[in-house]
């Protein structure tokens, strides 16, 4: 079906998308991407994914678009059982292989741990999520334990230059400008 490598896993893992439900008898199966254009999945190779705590190494054959759908091909899945094993199993691959960002744009794998600070000096907490609303992407913040607002989770719009007036990777901190309480 597809090989094993223990070596070869990614260092710097990051989930590209998820292998959805088999399509047809022949193997196939629908493909979940998170990059921006859902093709770009295909940029990425190789593939990684993990089964009963071991990495596989995925080697596609060939893709295509089926209505909305983006379903795969991947070398040795070659019936509808051998493809719904692999249903759910999450695509990763080497974050190394990521194209460099210009100045101000960020992977929110890297904001993710962050420590998020108020231009006024009070900390909010850390980003342990990221999502996308359509019109800006939003940080998912858990605060402190002994946030002054009890406030336990805050989201705040990632709008640059409005509310994010610096990110700092080295120190893992951004600050923000807003109000503590909301």
């Amino acid at each position: 079906m597809s090989k094993q490598h223990a070596a070869a896993v990614p260092v710097d893992q990051i989930v590209l998308g998820k292998l959805g439900s088999p399509y047809g008898i022949r193997g196939w199966l629908r493909v979940f991407s998170s990059t921006e254009e859902s093709e770009g999945i295909f940029d990425y190779e190789p593939w990684f994914i993990q089964r009963s705590g071991q990495w596989q190494q995925l080697e596609i054959e060939s893709w295509r678009h089926h209505n909305q759908d983006i379903i795969v091909k991947l070398t040795g899945v070659d019936d509808r059982d051998a493809a719904n094993l692999l249903t759910n199993c999450e695509i990763v691959v080497d974050a190394a292989q990521l194209p460099a960002l210009d100045e101000g744009d960020y992977y929110w794998k890297d904001l993710i741990g962050c420590q998020v600070v108020t231009s006024a000096g009070y900390d909010l907490g850390k980003v342990i999520d990221m999502m996308e609303t359509g019109s800006n992407d939003v940080m998912v913040i858990k605060a402190n334990l002994k946030d002054a607002f009890g406030i336990k989770e805050r989201l705040v719009p990632f709008l640059d230059g409005q509310v994010i007036k610096k990110v700092d990777l080295t120190t893992r901190s951004i600050e923000v400008d807003w109000d503590p309480g909301f």
